[in-house]
């Protein structure tokens, strides 16, 4: 277990963030085996395919050969900034990465993991190393994850939003009680049931917050440089999106107010924007506008302000309506 002592200056300064490498990191560890993460039959039988004729294909064994169960390499995932954070962004990222500094994490993690394969072995102490791994994983994130990642970047971004609303109406302790079973908040402190234990104080650094579809059924948590003091968590909405085969909306509902008004109505369980329900439900941003202004106009949603985004929420009437109908999740039928 592991305890992050907090302050309040601490929790002023914590954040959210979201990471593509992570979760590209834990779509491969997934993929090849090793992952804590569990990856639903369906999604690994539909990437294993193009995960293998990858590891035929180019260079990420080397790649592969950089995770441990517990980690390591730290320069194919770097920290995310922010919540814009783009794949392209975490890319050029490993390509900058000091030849030195590569060396010592490859270093590192062989020696906790030694690498038998002398091919792979050759790329890895090979000077331009970085950049062999740098493409295989470039290649692996456009053939496996690319496609599939407006969806689930619009799962996570919705994550965001339901706990920085539970920021304002219950405070922090709500928000980090209601992570993951695996994490409370008990005498002044974050307790987060991973491996490796002891107690790390926040001091006024903050605490940087990563939903992750991926990491599903676990926890990561990272204490020491190059990443802030960070804990990766399950995105609330990743089960329905991984494990349950998509459903339309109710049928009745559909057939009341429409099949693609219906979806949208359905898939306002939590608040989200525009943008957020057109790459949710893989709908033209117009369309989805065009939809939501008529539901407005009927007094089955609302909207307010959060940053520069604007969210839409049912209101009682629409949770009514939803519900008598059914009320399933959208799906993307």
């Amino acid at each position: 277990m592991i305890r992050f002592e907090v302050a309040a200056e601490a929790l002023l300064r914590s954040r959210f963030a979201l990471s593509p490498a992570f979760e590209l990191a834990c779509l491969l560890r997934s993929l090849d085996g090793r992952g804590r993460g569990r990856l639903p039959p369906a999604w690994a039988a539909r990437l294993r395919p193009a995960f293998e004729r990858l590891r035929a294909a180019s260079d990420l064994d080397a790649a592969l050969a950089l995770h441990t169960p517990r980690g390591g390499a730290d320069f194919i995932a770097v920290p995310p900034r922010g919540l814009a954070q783009t794949w392209a962004e975490d890319l050029a990222a490993v390509r900058a990465t000091p030849p030195e500094q590569a060396r010592a994490e490859i270093a590192r993690t062989l020696a906790v993991q030694p690498v038998r394969d002398p091919g792979v072995r050759r790329i890895l102490d090979a000077p331009d190393a970085v950049e062999r791994i740098a493409v295989a994983l470039d290649l692996a994130w456009h053939e496996l994850l690319a496609a599939d990642w407006p969806l689930l970047r619009a799962v996570c971004e919705r994550d965001v939003v339901h706990r920085v609303g539970l920021i304002g109406e219950q405070g922090w302790e709500a928000v980090i009680a209601g992570l993951h079973d695996g994490v409370s908040w008990r005498d002044g402190a974050i307790e987060v049931g991973v491996a490796g234990g002891g107690t790390v104080a926040l001091a006024g650094e903050g605490l940087l917050l990563i939903p992750s579809v991926f990491i599903v059924p676990t926890l990561a948590a990272h204490t020491a440089p190059p990443w802030p003091k960070t804990l990766i968590y399950p995105a609330r909405g990743t089960a329905a999106l991984l494990e349950t085969p998509p459903a339309g909306p109710p049928q009745a509902l559909g057939a009341l107010i429409g099949r693609s008004r219906a979806r949208v109505l359905a898939a306002l369980d939590t608040p989200a924007s525009t943008s957020q329900l057109a790459r949710q439900l893989r709908l033209a941003t117009g369309a989805v506008g065009d939809h939501l202004a008529v539901l407005l106009d009927a007094g089955l949603l609302s909207r307010a302000r959060s940053g520069r985004s604007v969210l839409y929420q049912r209101t009682a009437l629409g949770d009514a309506l939803a519900g008598a109908a059914g009320g399933a999740p959208a799906g993307t039928g």
